[in-house]
């Protein structure tokens, strides 16, 4: 059987881990050959692709990226490239297509199964937002990279007294924001699922100041005020992607102005993405990476291996495509209690 695999979207560590783990037992357990494609939907789109053998991908476990690359290009957006896609996949003959990625490229997943082709989704952002599982690759070494930052942004704002913002990933999510916060122990966090007061935030922190002399504030880049509280509009990059440091700055202004305290503003941006991946994430990629291919083999198609709890099981593409999943109450509770 030819298999077929692209990362698309976002970078993240973790994905050579799931490479690793397709081509390992489809090879080795199935006979399988495996072609990747390049750049994602793009190299499907184009006809880029390479053999992925077990000795060109033994090495690759603790590399962060992807040796295939990756872009957030879809097909459904161009003229035309649906068809070339659908070309390619015939030409080179892949039973199925194994697609990496978050909600974008799950989405393009989605429709191109939709036309015939027979497609196993796997998991990975570091934002965490894909419905129906609890953990997507590349999470936890975001998350331990920001709580890191965090840890250290402590020791130099005490040193100097200051409030410190540090602006971490997550455009309409708090994974990240709401873990490191709780992590790292900020003082305030603003994650996008809670438009927030800056008045509000600003007298947290004076009354904090009268008895600690420093604080850390850790917001999201998609993090919005509420509703007639503060006039902004995040500028959009490339894409529809939010602009790094655009909501962090102005929070920092903001409260350097409300309060009158020295203020800093740290944007970890695509640190977040780089790097080794941590245990955890090579250990889920594996798992995920080995599901795909027996749900290839169990005849399984328009689905994505998914995590719940401790067991690795398959969801529909359907479902894993329907909306954002967001922090829950219980969660954001939490940060609100530890706060100030």
């Amino acid at each position: 059987m030819r298999l077929g695999i692209l990362t698309g979207g976002g970078d993240c560590p973790g994905l050579n881990a799931v490479i690793r783990a397709v081509v390992r037992t489809a090879e080795g357990m199935h006979g399988d050959s495996v072609i990747g494609y390049r750049h994602g939907w793009h190299g499907v789109t184009e006809g880029r692709s390479v053999e992925l053998t077990g000795a060109s991908t033994h090495a690759i476990l603790t590399a962060g990226g992807t040796m295939l690359g990756t872009s957030r290009y879809h097909p459904s957006e161009h003229e035309g490239a649906v068809e070339r896609a659908l070309d390619t996949l015939a030409r080179d003959r892949i039973a199925t297509l194994l697609v990496i990625g978050g909600d974008g490229t799950l989405i393009e997943a989605r429709l191109i199964a939709e036309l015939g082709v027979r497609v196993v989704g796997i998991p990975k952002t570091i934002d965490n937002d894909v419905p129906g599982t609890d953990r997507c690759v590349g999470f936890d070494t975001a998350l331990s990279i920001a709580t890191e930052a965090v840890d250290r942004i402590h020791t130099t704002a005490e040193s100097h007294n200051r409030l410190m913002v540090v602006e971490v990933m997550g455009h309409q999510t708090g994974w990240l924001a709401v873990g490191a916060g709780i992590a790292g122990g900020a003082h305030v966090i603003l994650p996008p699922e809670e438009p927030f007061d800056i008045e509000e935030i600003a007298g947290l922190l004076r009354h904090r100041h009268q008895r600690e002399s420093f604080s850390i504030v850790v917001v999201a880049e998609g993090a919005q005020p509420a509703a007639g509280t503060l006039e902004f509009s995040a500028a959009e990059g490339p894409m529809g992607s939010i602009v790094a440091g655009a909501i962090g700055e102005r929070v920092r202004l903001e409260l350097a102005t409300r309060t009158s305290f020295e203020t800093r503003l740290v944007v970890l941006g695509h640190i977040q993405r780089g790097g080794i991946p941590t245990a955890a994430d090579r250990l889920l990629a594996t798992q995920l990476g080995v599901a795909a291919v027996d749900a290839v083999h169990d005849d399984a198609s328009s689905v994505i291996t998914a995590l719940s709890g401790s067991e690795v099981g398959l969801i529909s593409l359907t479902e894993a495509t329907a909306g954002i999943r967001r922090v829950p109450q219980s969660l954001l509770e939490v940060a609100a209690a530890l706060g100030g």
